[in-house]
Parts: structure tokens; sequence; C-alpha cells
């Protein structure tokens, strides 16, 4: 898997990623710059992309 590839990701990550990314657009950041900034956010939130199995012991982090 190369670098930057998102196909690690759930869809519900790359929603909120797509969101996230808006968010920092209206705010007047370049569309590489808020690109990098939401996919930063969503690695903190949910550590990172997939993880297998169900119930992984670790709340979502809601900072």
């Amino acid at each position: 898997m190369p670098q930057g590839d998102k196909s690690a990701y759930t869809d519900k990550q790359k929603r909120q990623a797509a969101h996230i990314e808006e968010s920092y657009e209206k705010k007047g950041l370049s569309e590489e710059e808020a690109e990098k900034r939401a996919w930063a956010t969503v690695n903190k939130q949910d550590h990172g992309g997939k993880k297998s199995g169900s119930g992984r012991g670790t709340a979502k982090e809601k900072s």
C-alpha cells in the first residue's frame, strides 16, 4: 500500500474527513493543507485506519 493510500479507511472515516476538510477550507486554508489536517484529525480521533474485529476496547477520542 503506497503512502497516502486511503483504502485502509472505512466509509465513515472518509465521510468525516471530507466534512472536516470542507470546514478547514471555509476557514481559508488551501485544499492541500485542509486535506492534510482533515486526515490528521480523523487519525487522532480513530487511531488510524480500519481495525479488524469488533469492540476493540478503546473508546473513540472526542477532543
